[in-house]
Formats: C-alpha cells, structure tokens, sequence
C-alpha cells in the first residue's frame, strides 16, 4: 500500500472504529508533543472530520520541544475545522506529585510519572467530552522494545499509527504535510530534564533498530532483544494468578 493510501486506510479506520462503538464516541482526545509520532496520529485524526481535541501537557519541557507542539497546534487549526486544542500546564501538578513523595526519590520513576499524569489529564478531557484517547505509539516502541511507559502513553483506547515502523510514519509525515522542522527533529520522549532523544536512550537510530527486529543477522539484533527481553512485561498480558476449580 503506498503511502496515500496508507493515509486513507488509516483515518477510515478511526472513523469505523468510533462509527461502530455501541456508545459512539463524540470526539478524539490526542496529546501532542511536538514529535511525529502525535502529530501524525493527530492529523489522521482531525481528517476522520470529527470533533478531534488535542493537548499540549507541559511538564518542564524543553522549549523548543514545547515550540513545536504549539505549532503544530496551529497548523491543525488553520487546516482543520473540527480541531481544538488546549495548551494544560502540568507544572505544578507534578512538582505537587514529586514533592508528596520526596521519600521515594527516584529518576526514572518521576519520568514515568510524567507520562502518567499526561495519560490521566487526557481521560479526565475525554471524560467531559465523550470521547476516545487515541494513541500516538508505532509499532517499533509499542511491539518492538516497549519504548514506552505503561499505563502513560501506553494508556489509550485505539493505536491508529502502531502498525507502522518509525520510517513509515516518517513518511506519512510527508504525506500529510507536517512542519519540516518536526520531521527533521531528533525523537525523543520528552521526560527528561536533559532533553535526551530516543536515540541516546537505546543506543542506535530507528532504521538499524528496525532492521534489527526483521534480521536475526543484524549487528544489533543481540541489544534489540536485550531491550525487548527487559520490556516484554509491558507488551504482555498482565499475570493473573488462576484458581484452580
């Protein structure tokens, strides 16, 4: 399927799927991050032409990181009529959260709270709006490594982009239209201080990462399942202890 296509098939599917939900949904709650990962999803979305509400949830975000959400808010809304969007800083709110449990201090456990603060703010706006929280995760993160946090962006009710690897949404990118400056800006998860990208968390780019998870014969097929082998408790159902009858 080329990448036209691609785009069709994609926002057909959003609108099927919340067209045949037994209480149809009335709106489409994306957080956008300035990354391409959500504002593909967001576009695909807001092309659905239903009421499509997106988030930019700042927790002492890098600023050229937060830049680039605020403008690709302003692109939908200049080529989208049924798009909204909120700009909801979380500052205070997580440094209320990080201060209450100063007693358990940890790094990654803070970064991941950010991801879940974010997840929670966007069910509390679907809530009040009737709608879905759409996924902006692909299908290197979500089903390759588990680069993701669970119950953070891995907490969303449809995954509209996660069947595609990290180049394939490169390229609807391009398709779609998206600002050249967030095609071309390093990925990165947007939870730390330090600002590091994708890349520098697990050690090489999204193109050898990919062909590591189709080549066994891949350079860095042997870190690729050491990183999927750590996460796998993310991408698998959660252990339910069974009784015996």
């Amino acid at each position: 399927m080329n990448t036209a296509k691609k785009v069709k098939f994609i926002s057909d599917w959003i609108k099927s799927y919340v067209d045949h939900m037994p209480h149809k949904a009335e709106s489409l709650v994306v957080g956008i991050s300035g990354g391409i990962d959500s504002s593909v999803s967001s576009t695909l979305s807001a092309m659905t032409g239903l009421r499509t509400i997106v988030l930019s949830m700042p927790i002492k975000q890098i600023e050229n990181q937060h830049d680039l959400s605020l403008k690709h808010q302003e692109w939908l809304i200049k080529n989208f009529k049924n798009v909204e969007a909120h700009t909801i800083s979380l500052d205070k709110l997580f440094e209320s959260f990080s201060s209450s449990l100063n007693k358990f201090n940890n790094e990654h456990g803070f970064a991941n709270s950010r991801a879940r603060l974010r997840m929670t703010t966007l069910y509390q706006v679907a809530a009040a709006n009737k709608g879905i929280v759409v996924g902006t995760g692909n299908k290197v993160e979500d089903f390759g490594v588990g680069f993701y946090t669970k119950y953070g962006d891995g907490g969303v009710d449809i995954s509209p982009i996660a069947d595609c690897n990290k180049t394939e949404v490169w390229e609807l990118g391009k398709e779609l239209g998206i600002l050249r400056e967030i095609i071309d800006a390093p990925p990165t998860d947007g939870l730390w201080d330090d600002g590091r990208t994708d890349e520098g968390q697990l050690g090489f780019n999204y193109k050898d990462l990919e062909d590591a998870m189709k080549n066994p014969n891949s350079p860095h097929r042997q870190e690729y399942e050491k990183i999927r082998k750590q996460n796998l408790h993310k991408m698998e159902p959660i252990p339910v202890c069974k009784i015996p009858s």
